[in-house]
């Protein structure tokens, strides 16, 4: 991609009603474009980031069996009735709206309920289980405060996947494969040393749930942490009961504020009573089916590397989720430069390598002040000083690091 043709531009400054870090950054640099308080659009640079997020989310889905789907946004009243959800007083995030004929509708903040009632087609029998079916798919909250940037929005993209296990035996078994495939996504793109797996309240089917929580200033979490453990307490059940059932000890947990980026939830039977999701056994014997519900938002993914990753000159991608790894930098405007500048250009590109070039028509600090901005890993610079010498400026956005490479080892970067 040459920077003179993409049509989003850096800012200086983020919209004035924006108070999230992420959020400042993201405009600025030309990744979202907040359209109204908690909806943001993603433009060319921030959709390569969330797709990349959303296929390391979907490779380690696959993983564990995962069946990737996409269930409609519009939702049947009737069915979200089935398990008391459709009513304003049990659930305050719903937006609703209704069609010509005045059916009344809503759009979808979560879809155990649809995902139930679209497996009683497809589930009659134990041989049709296990089942893991997941979606990553626009869900809807109205919240009632939209104040931390893509974190939490109105309008955002969800990983829901939901299992279907014969009994409790069949689906704790998954439920810790879960762990750990949420574990490999967090570490994959760049969040793993500050992301912990924390006890909260499992409800009214299991003792407890797990949430992931990234420990970042921005979290409007707090938990208590054992880093040695490397496990966490959500604060609703922090208690001196809960700490010794762990088998923790109260002098080794700090307390962090933190931003929950998944959670896993045993759901037991209480959608499949309600939605009359069963199957027969080997003995004929008709059983309900045990399920379970697994979340993690790509968007505030995205938001929550940001907060924790940037610096003072602003975002600093890991090269996973990067949108291009490498920010081409022609500097100068002779023949000779911009020869140079294209031919490495070409054989990048000829390479594989993703490079943004910038090939715009501007002095070299603001190519710099936006290459920091932006955050890609590597900036390469091309100035008749570089050419002199037969080779190239490197440097590495998170660390610091200059180097002189040649060509070689310039196609080698990556």
């Amino acid at each position: 991609m040459k920077q003179s043709q993409l049509f989003t531009k850096t800012r200086r400054e983020a919209p004035k009603d924006e108070v999230a870090k992420n959020a400042q950054l993201l405009i600025r640099a030309g990744f979202i474009n907040k359209e109204m308080a908690g909806v943001y659009s993603y433009l060319p640079l921030g959709l390569r980031v969330m797709n990349k997020v959303c296929d390391i989310i979907r490779d380690e889905m696959n993983k564990v069996g995962g069946e990737e789907v996409s269930l409609t946004a519009l939702q049947d009243k009737n069915v979200w009735e089935k398990t008391d959800r459709w009513s304003d007083e049990k659930v305050d995030v719903w937006f609703k709206t209704q069609l010509k004929n005045e059916t009344a509708l809503g759009l979808g903040f979560t879809h155990e309920e649809p995902l139930t009632a679209l497996m009683a087609n497809f589930i009659s029998s134990y041989r049709d289980l296990p089942r893991y079916v997941y979606q990553i798919q626009t869900k809807f909250r109205n919240e009632t405060r939209a104040k931390s940037g893509i974190m939490r929005g109105r309008e955002f993209l969800m990983k829901d996947l939901y299992s279907f296990s014969k009994d409790t035996s069949e689906h704790d078994g998954f439920y810790e494969k879960m762990k750990i495939a949420y574990k490999n996504v967090f570490e994959r793109v760049g969040l793993g040393d500050k992301t912990f797996i924390t006890f909260a309240s499992g409800g009214s089917f299991s003792k407890y749930s797990h949430e992931f929580q990234t420990i970042t200033s921005a979290g409007e979490d707090i938990i208590y942490v054992d880093k040695k453990n490397g496990v966490a307490i959500n604060t609703e059940v922090y208690t001196d009961e809960v700490i010794k059932d762990l088998g923790l000890k109260k002098e080794d947990l700090v307390e962090e504020k933190a931003v929950e980026v998944g959670n896993i939830f045993s759901l037991g039977t209480r959608f499949s009573d309600a939605i009359g999701l069963n199957y027969l056994n080997e003995k004929g014997e008709k059983n309900p089916v045990v399920m379970g519900s697994y979340g993690i938002g790509p968007g505030r993914l995205v938001g929550t590397v940001v907060e924790v990753l940037s610096d003072e000159k602003g975002i600093v991608w890991p090269q996973s989720i990067a949108p291009f790894q490498i920010h081409l930098v022609s500097l100068g405007d002779s023949d000779e430069v911009k020869k140079a500048s294209e031919d490495l250009y070409t054989k990048l590109n000829q390479k594989g390598v993703e490079v943004l070039y910038d090939d715009r028509d501007a002095r070299a600090g603001e190519k710099f002040a936006d290459s920091d901005l932006i955050g890609l890993p590597e900036r390469v610079v091309v100035s008749e000083k570089t050419l002199k010498e037969g080779k190239y400026e490197v440097k590495n956005r998170k660390t610091g690091e200059v180097r002189m490479l040649d060509e070689n080892e310039v196609l080698a970067l990556v």
